[in-house]
């Protein structure tokens, strides 16, 4: 049966020791890109935290998992994602920061039990993102599979969702650690 193409970026799944940790995290008031609930982040200069984009080589912190700041108005806001250059004060991302945290992510191809430990980056879809759910649409990129410990995510295995476990068909759900993790720098893949 062929997988379910419904990207979602980056949820948790389970973790491997102690449980999924959620912190906070500043955002820069109008910082430019918009960030959804399941993108990577990663920690800037000026204390603040970034999205992660394909083809980054930095450590990363964490899977954003939505925010909260006072507006303009002085109304206090909750939402699943950052939207690009908003502006206000008090503001807040919650990031998923457990470095032993597992999260489920759809490949963007078939994806081969073969290829489980080894270490992959990540694209974005057209478009990135849900404004209405607030939903990141990133996925696992198969093609970049290598050793390289700057790549961003492990895979550990393949998710046992009935909907998106085929391995012959493009959209495989998988199980995946961040590998370049801040608090726990990366390791080489296995080839």
């Amino acid at each position: 049966m062929s997988n379910q193409d419904a990207s979602f970026g980056l949820r948790p799944s389970r973790t491997s020791i102690s449980s999924q940790q959620q912190n906070r995290y500043r955002i820069a008031s109008g910082y430019a890109t918009t960030i959804y609930q399941g993108d990577l982040v990663a920690v800037v200069t000026g204390g603040g935290i970034e999205r992660v984009a394909a083809g980054g080589s930095g450590l990363i912190l964490g899977v954003f998992n939505g925010c909260s700041y006072t507006d303009s108005t002085g109304a206090q806001v909750y939402a699943n994602l950052w939207t690009a250059s908003t502006t206000g004060t008090n503001i807040f991302a919650n990031v998923i920061d457990d470095p032993n945290a597992v999260f489920e992510i759809q490949a963007n191809a078939a994806f081969p039990v073969a290829d489980l430990f080894g270490n992959f980056d990540i694209v974005d879809q057209s478009p990135v993102g849900s404004a209405t759910s607030g939903n990141s649409r990133l996925e696992l990129a198969v093609s970049t599979g290598a050793t390289t410990a700057t790549l961003p995510l492990k895979a550990i295995d393949i998710s046992q969702d009935p909907e998106n476990s085929d391995v012959s068909s493009a959209n495989t759900n998988v199980m995946v650690k961040i590998n370049n993790h801040l608090f726990s720098a990366g390791t080489d893949g296995l080839a």
